[in-house]
């Protein structure tokens, strides 16, 4: 067998890459599919259009390689987490739009659970905040609007499923109904403890008989023959998952950090489940065998988008690209700091009355200034959720892998080392959720023998040193702090 076959199910899109076994990308397709926009803060996807896209990309990246189904040794496969759907059981057709994880409609819900002293429990059981993210009050809202979806529910006649279970329904004509264990420990419905949690059923209104079996993150699930001839399905992650496995963060303290619209950080923290005292995401990364590990997840609301602001709102820029270059015009922001706060601040803030401010602005502040100041406040935010991951997991901190679009920028990461004061490394492939999925499957099919051989494979492409002084750095963090400060609150509550 020649190579993996990584799906990659993203929110706009879906992906389909081709490993080598040195870890290298033989060939990538990607398609685009539909947002659809019911209502204000209401998105949902067509689950079907998402499968014809994602067999489609399939069926592209084994003709680009130049491969068939007979040279690939197994699927992995990675797709954007807590996305919501309800299908039915005989003839596999989806009751309702996939409800995507940006939607809002069940906010309301979840404040009346935190309003009513339900907040800590959750956290314990799921070691997730109550919040309309999650899958769970996703599944109540079809259970609850689509037209006898409850009744049919009760009688067994659907099935749930995050988008990894209907990708893998799809690919086995019905046979496999499974999640596996990252996704599962997104739906606030599953017990970090290894169990869907008959509290949080209750709770959220879900019966057991829609749930699917939670299966570890590398094993051989089934085969597909939607590729030509069989091929085994054998590993699955929810996308920030496969790229800390992809980051081969495999031990206990090592930390990646994906630069995308938003920032997503996950640190490993080893085989026991931390709750987390600032705010952080608990949950599971992944599940070998018998063993699960554990991480901490921060997520920044505005990362890149920050860079898209400066190009479409104040048009400083033409592309994302020249960001670099306006940014380096200047030896530094001239004093100037910008909070991206545009639609709140995440964690480990989480204050959606936040707003965005520039603040320090002179006349002598220019475009070069503010695209730098820009910049610095991606890495600020990010400073600020390795913070208190470091001090939940009482480890200290010796560096941060990186990826993501936005790693791509050198100034960005040059100064996300300083503020930091650690390393900061990019890999040769920043490809690594589609990579994190590829090595689950590879491992679960004897592509890798185990992970001290996927490690081999995992190279720096380059290494950023802190160049600040620590006393500049921590002057830097303090003047971020006063601006931050002017940014929450800022939008009035609603009565």
């Amino acid at each position: 067998m020649k190579a993996i076959l990584a799906l990659d199910q993203g929110t706009t899109s879906s992906r389909a890459i081709v490993f080598n076994h040195d870890g290298s990308i033989r060939a990538v397709a990607q398609q685009e599919f539909r947002q659809i926009f019911p209502a204000p803060g209401w998105v949902e996807h067509d689950a079907n259009e998402i499968w014809q896209t994602q067999l489609d990309t399939a069926q592209a990246a084994l003709e680009k390689a130049g491969l068939t189904a007979t040279d690939i040794a197994g699927i992995g496969i990675t797709n954007q987490r807590e996305t919501t759907l309800l299908w039915d059981r005989k003839t596999g057709q989806p009751i309702h739009n996939a409800i995507v994880w940006q939607d809002r409609r069940t906010a309301s819900f979840c404040d009346g659970l935190k309003a009513a002293g339900r907040g800590q429990d959750v956290q314990e059981r799921a070691g997730l905040v109550i919040d309309a993210y999650f899958s769970g009050s996703k599944v109540r809202w079809l259970l609850d609007n689509v037209p006898g979806a409850r009744a049919r529910a009760e009688r067994g006649e659907l099935a749930f499923g995050t988008i990894d279970s209907w990708l893998v329904w799809k690919l086995t004509n019905g046979e496999r109904h499974i999640i596996d264990v990252s996704n599962a420990s997104r739906t606030m419905l599953y017990n970090l403890r290894g169990y869907w949690d008959d509290e949080l059923l209750n709770l959220l209104g879900v019966p057991r008989s829609v749930l699917p079996e939670v299966r570890p993150s590398s094993e051989v699930y089934g085969e597909t023959t939607a590729l030509g001839a069989p091929i085994k399905i054998a590993g699955i992650a929810g996308d920030q998952q496969a790229a800390l496995f992809g980051q081969n963060c495999f031990e206990r303290g090592l930390a990646k950090n994906t630069y995308g619209t938003g920032c997503f950080m996950l640190m490993n923290i080893g085989t026991e489940p931390q709750i987390s005292r600032h705010k952080l995401l608990t949950t599971v990364a992944w599940r070998l065998a018998d063993k699960t590990e554990y991480a901490l997840e921060g997520s920044v609301f505005i990362g890149g988008a920050a860079v898209q602001w400066l190009r479409d709102g104040l048009g400083i820029i033409k592309s994302s690209a020249e960001v670099e270059t306006l940014a380096a015009s200047v030896p530094d922001s001239g004093g100037v700091y910008l909070v991206p706060a545009f639609a709140g601040l995440g964690a480990p803030h989480w204050d959606q009355y936040a707003r965005g401010v520039i603040a320090g602005i002179t006349r002598g502040t220019s475009a070069a200034h503010i695209a730098r100041a820009a910049l610095e406040g991606i890495a600020f935010q990010v400073a600020d959720v390795l913070e208190v991951m470091k001090a939940d997991s009482g480890i200290p901190m010796n560096g941060l892998r990186v990826d993501g679009g936005a790693s791509a920028n050198n100034m960005l990461m040059q100064f996300q080392a300083d503020i930091l004061q650690v390393p900061v490394v990019r890999p040769t492939v920043i490809e690594t959720t589609a990579l994190g999925a590829a090595y689950l499957a590879g491992l679960a099919v004897g592509f890798w023998r185990d992970r001290a051989e996927v490690s081999r494979g995992w190279q720096a492409e380059r290494t950023f040193e802190p160049r600040l002084s620590a006393d500049e750095a921590a002057h830097r963090r303090k003047r971020w702090q006063q601006a931050l400060d002017r940014a929450r609150e800022w939008e009035e509550h609603e009565s």
